[in-house]
């Protein structure tokens, strides 16, 4: 399949393939209308953007629950996996949706209630609110140690 170009606000001119959409029937809430999406992210950085293809300027950035808390085990409702097309979850992936202050990343957040679910095989996709109510919207990404020293180092210039 050739290459298509989407011309991006955040990060230029991104190449992709038809296979590489991930189609979110109902859009995603605050974005209901916006129902193609690309991930876009190297390998090496724990966060990855989901950028719309329907809108340049929109971009998403997420990243593997595991990364935020390694016992991550949100509990989806049936029929949000048929939506995906699968309830074997050997065919899913999960995503979750971080928020991160402009002014001050190390006050970065992850709605580890609403995973993005997406279906490998399919590559359709749904944000889902997870059974699990002891998750929050809003899970600080950092201990509150490190949030500290990130934000004196940002204080004093960067440095050490």
């Amino acid at each position: 399949m050739s290459d298509m170009k989407l011309e991006t606000e955040r990060f230029g001119e991104v190449s992709y393939t038809q296979e590489e959409i991930l189609f979110f029937p109902r859009g995603i809430p605050a974005f209901e209308t916006k129902h193609s999406w690309i991930l876009i992210g190297s390998d090496d950085n724990a966060i990855k953007w989901l950028q719309s293809v329907d809108d340049s300027s929109l971009a998403l950035p997420v990243t593997s629950p595991d990364a935020v808390q390694p016992d991550y085990n949100a509990r989806i409702p049936e029929d949000e996996l048929r939506l995906v097309g699968s309830v074997n979850t050997s065919d899913i992936a999960l995503l979750i949706v971080v928020s991160i202050p402009e002014s001050a990343p190390w006050n970065m957040t992850a709605n580890l209630r609403a995973p993005i679910l997406i279906n490998l095989k399919t590559h359709k996709a749904v944000q889902v609110i997870a059974l699990n109510e002891e998750y929050p919207i809003r899970h600080a990404v950092f201990p509150e140690d490190v949030r500290e020293k990130m934000k004196a180092s940002a204080q004093n210039g960067g440095g050490k």
